[in-house]
């Protein structure tokens, strides 16, 4: 232990040897900017493009006990909502639902994955051989009430699924109005 503390004591001792800085020619400087070298001057940028438009989906706006607003346009009473098209749907109530009335989303080409039902203010069952038919043909079926079929018709759509809703306006007290007609 008496060698390390000699030790320690001739190392403070010693005179520091200080070297004066010097300054390098190739060294960087405040200031320098980088110039692209010559195999990065001649290069291309491409860009590929996947789709060239984006196609014009289905988007719900808002609902009420009288219709709905659909892409700026306003629909009365029940709808149903096809990839490119909105059409009246024939029905009065949960109970009117029958397969005849779903004949239209297997006719389609290209093909509905999935055809999201709104029944009103509370989800309802519909018919076990409408639901049936409708899976025969390859297509689900998503029965909810009406405010959250509208929300998950247009979470459908945002991501791209080939996507069908039969809405039935909930009874009044029940609505939601877009943001651009709250300003109003």
């Amino acid at each position: 232990m008496a060698t390390a503390l000699a030790l320690r004591s001739l190392y403070r001792a010693r005179p520091s040897l200080r070297c004066p800085p010097v300054e390098l020619p190739w060294a960087p400087r405040r200031g320098h900017r980088l110039s692209p070298a010559d195999d990065e001057l001649y290069q291309r940028t491409r860009i590929s493009l996947l789709q060239r438009e984006a196609a014009q989906a289905m988007y719900i706006d808002s609902y009420n006990s009288r219709g709905f607003m659909i892409n700026g346009n306003r629909v009365l009473g029940p709808c149903a909502l096809l990839p490119h098209s909105v059409v009246q749907w024939n029905v009065g109530s949960h109970q009117d639902i029958t397969e005849d009335s779903f004949s239209l989303f297997w006719l389609l080409e290209p093909r509905i994955e999935i055809v999201v039902v709104g029944t009103g203010d509370r989800t309802e069952r519909l018919q076990s051989q409408v639901l049936q038919a409708m899976r025969q043909r390859g297509i689900a079926v998503e029965v909810q009430d009406t405010p959250n079929a509208c929300a998950t018709f247009n979470f459908l759509c945002h991501e791209g699924r080939v996507t069908g809703a039969a809405l039935i306006p909930p009874p009044g007290g029940t609505s939601l109005t877009s943001l651009g007609q709250a300003a109003q």
